[in-house]
């Protein structure tokens, strides 16, 4: 069989081993969408890692599936497992990517292997995964029989489930083994199959295995499940860890085995057909907030295997498998992030190595921020929730790092507030060097929570005391010049360039910071003084400059080399994900982006999957509708993506998944500058479409419908917004609505005007 990797128009989602035609329904009633769905014509390399297996996941545990015939591999995560602890001073070294002892990595959990004898010489062999409903699936046919699988990760189960099926009775045989990454025995237990252990730490864990058959035969036998004779055969795997997201507690909890036995004991007690309906009911309940059409690709391209599909790609549009990977980044957050668990780290949820590249951790200085930048504008507002919960968890061993650091003392003797550095972990452990604006760069995302939401409860009693600690301590750390203006000392421009005052990227940060802030205390009518003193300071800070080839300047000192095609554009957050500069409000400023971003290029150091994602929203927000399109078929490309459409850094990523979606929204809707943009940086290959469903700050959701490039209505909803403005092509028109209501804008609506 070939080894090609294909996107197809038509979807398969595997009942019983048979083929349901596109557009059917599923037993549980969940719609098949033909293109919401990858495949594939042969298994994952069982070696291949995390660059060809299909992820999925409900946000706290995930796996990662192969599809293999006579030897399945599901290799298995849970986002609370990591060796490491709190220090005040982790070390890491930049050559090697080896992080100390003590800031640890997130560690694989195990795997699940199914052995199938016989089913080596497989026919017809498919694999998928259908993002609409976050169910996998494998079909083939062996002899005169039909296989069929299904994977899913159960969120209200709180469980991975695999089901086996086949056409002809009693077909189904084969055993299950359950292994532990770290090496601990696996005991048979009362029909299940038991991994239990310590790590390093002292963090205790725990992964359950379970089987239910109809026909046939089924025990537990030696360390593993062994069933014959069986007409179909379905999976349970529960797993935990005593992790707590709790600083008083030492990042502890209760022993994980009373939680993974209660939820394996309720898994088994559902029939197939619930679980499964409430696995849909429970993702499709957030991933039908936004659909998205970009028009129809090419038929050559929809008969083309996805090798050579992507390999075109760059050579021209492809506006369904484009629509599909903004698709497929929802997916993934709903898939890693999910409410009361961790926050998606470098490879969101899915890790095979307990030496992950860059520990798998928490990078400060864009890619956990890019991570969550599809979460308020692409209605996942949910999702983003884990990471406001890590940093509220994190805050007193930052503080304490933060006291104990030489270069954050003061004269009195008391330091305020908290620091990061690059990296951290769970635990209040902190690796790689000082990110002194990172802390801002956190409290953004705050911010941003609110002003799409306007939950002022969640401003008043999450937000706004850590907006208000962080200026206390840029207020105690700001130098200020002998001119009066104050600047960010002994600096740092990511991840490249000398250390110094006054670098434009922990400049524009702290600006975006005290912005907030005025917004934040105005809005809740608290600490006048203090905001009127933040608002000065704001203002006495040096600001983005011009340099002398009309560049946006990284540094105070004009040094910028047109040749530097570094990866990172940190300079550049003034523009996005930030909003002190604009085509509007300082186009000047924007157009000195424009070449500073063109400078960077795309090629050398630049070629980095989320860098390319970044850059999308750089040139969307910019107005580059083309400049933008042509940096998402760049990293869409191969090699910027995995066979599985993982970003491929290399290695692999999850950010630039994530942040390419966040992308393509802002390329059709923007909010940023007091007004709702409508089609602000639409590409000619989108020339007819619409999109339902994305949000806007100030309280609202936005459908819109465009025939031709051209705008052809918008649908506002309010979710708590009262008040707007709608811009498009240089035209307003103004909203006024009561929470909950909507209404409908034509074109000749703005032609008016």
């Amino acid at each position: 069989m070939s080894s090609t990797v294909l996107f197809r128009t038509t979807t398969w989602l595997l009942l019983s081993g048979l083929c349901l035609a596109n557009g059917a329904r599923t037993a549980d009633g969940a719609a098949a969408r033909r293109d919401l769905t990858l495949w594939y014509d042969v298994p994952a390399n069982p070696n291949s890692g995390m660059t060809e297996a299909l992820p999925i996941g409900n946000g706290r545990m995930g796996g990662m599936v192969f599809g293999g015939t006579a030897l399945e591999k599901i290799v298995f995560n849970e986002d609370s497992l990591w060796t490491g602890d709190e220090n005040p001073s982790g070390s890491y070294d930049p050559v090697d990517g080896s992080y100390d002892k003590t800031m640890g990595a997130y560690q694989k959990f195990g795997e699940v292997l199914i052995q199938l004898p016989g089913h080596e010489q497989a026919s017809g062999y498919q694999r998928a995964l259908d993002i609409s409903t976050a169910i996998a699936s494998v079909r083939y046919r062996v002899g005169e029989v039909n296989y069929s699988r299904e994977y899913f990760c159960s969120r209200p189960d709180q469980a991975l489930v695999v089901q086996l099926a086949a056409d002809r009775a009693g077909a189904c045989a084969g055993s299950i083994e359950l292994h532990d990454a770290h090496k601990a025995r696996t005991v048979a237990r009362d029909g299940r199959l038991v991994i239990s252990g310590t790590l390093c730490n002292g963090m205790k864990y725990e992964a359950q295995l379970a089987a239910a058959h109809k026909g046939g035969s089924l025990q537990a036998v030696d360390a593993r499940i062994e069933f014959a004779g069986c007409d179909s055969v379905t999976l349970y795997l529960t797993a935990g860890t005593d992790y707590a997201m709790d600083y008083a507690r030492g990042y502890r909890g209760d022993p994980p085995h009373e939680r993974v036995n209660g939820q394996m004991t309720k898994a088994l007690a559902k029939d197939d057909a619930a679980l499964k309906h409430d696995h849909v009911r429970d993702y499709q309940a957030l991933f039908n907030r936004v659909a998205l059409d970009l028009g129809l690709s090419p038929d050559e391209r929809k008969a083309l295997p996805a090798d050579q599909r992507k390999s075109r790609v760059a050579k021209g549009a492809d506006p369904e498998m484009e629509a599909l990977f903004f698709q497929y980044g929802r997916y993934l957050l709903i898939s890693c992030s999910r409410p009361g668990d961790l926050p998606a780290n470098l490879q969101g949820l899915w890790n095979e190595s307990n030496a992950p590249p860059w520990a798998c951790d928490y990078h400060t200085n864009i890619n956990i921020q890019m991570n969550y930048w599809p979460a308020e504008i692409t209605n996942l507002a949910e999702c983003h929730r884990p990471l406001f919960d890590l940093i509220r968890s994190q805050l007193e061993p930052w503080r304490k790092a933060t006291r104990a650091e030489r270069e954050y003392a003061v004269a009195s003797g008391t330091v305020r507030g908290w620091a990061l550095r690059t990296s951290h972990n769970i635990c209040g452990g902190m690796g790689w060097r000082w990110d002194k604006t990172a802390n801002a760069w956190y409290c953004q995302h705050l911010w941003e929570h609110y002003a799409f939401g306007r939950d002022k409860a969640f401003l008043r009693d999450v937000a706004y005391p850590i907006l208000k600690e962080t200026c206390q301590f840029w207020e105690d750390h700001l130098k200020a010049l002998p001119d009066g203006r104050l600047v960010v000392p002994n600096g740092w421009s990511p991840e490249h360039g000398p250390n110094e005052d006054g670098i434009t990227y922990n400049q524009v940060i702290v600006w975006d910071l005290f912005t907030n802030f005025v917004e934040a205390s105005e809005t809740l009518g608290l600490d006048a003084d203090f905001r009127a003193k933040v608002a000065a300071k704001r203002d006495k800070l040096v600001g983005p400059k011009i340099g002398k080839w009309a560049q946006l300047q990284e540094w105070m000192v004009d040094r910028d080399d047109p040749n530097d095609h570094h990866r990172h554009t940190s300079h550049l957050f003034a523009v996005y994900p930030g909003r002190q500069v604009s085509t509007v409000g300082t186009p000047d400023l924007a157009k000195a982006a424009a070449v500073s971003l063109t400078a960077r290029g795309q090629t050398g150091d630049s070629n980095r999957e989320w860098a390319f994602a970044w850059r999308c929203a750089l040139w969307a927000r910019l107005h580059e509708a083309e400049k933008a399109h042509d940096m998402l078929l760049a990293l869409l490309s191969t090699p910027s993506t995995c066979r599985n459409l993982f970003g491929n850094h290399p290695p692999m990523q999850i950010d630039g998944n994530l942040g390419i979606t966040a992308a393509v929204a802002e390329m059709l809707l923007q909010s940023h500058e007091g007004v709702i943009s409508l089609l602000p940086a639409l590409p000619k290959a989108w020339a007819t479409g619409s999109v339902t469903g994305l949000r806007a700050r100030g309280g609202f959701e936005i459908d819109m419908r465009w025939r031709d490039g051209q705008l052809a209505d918008v649908t506002v909803r309010s979710g708590s917004g009262t008040h707007g403005t709608l811009l498009y092509c240089g035209k307003t028109v103004s909203i006024r609505l009561q929470p909950g209501e909507t209404t409908r804008v034509g074109l000749d609506h703005f032609r008016r005007q």
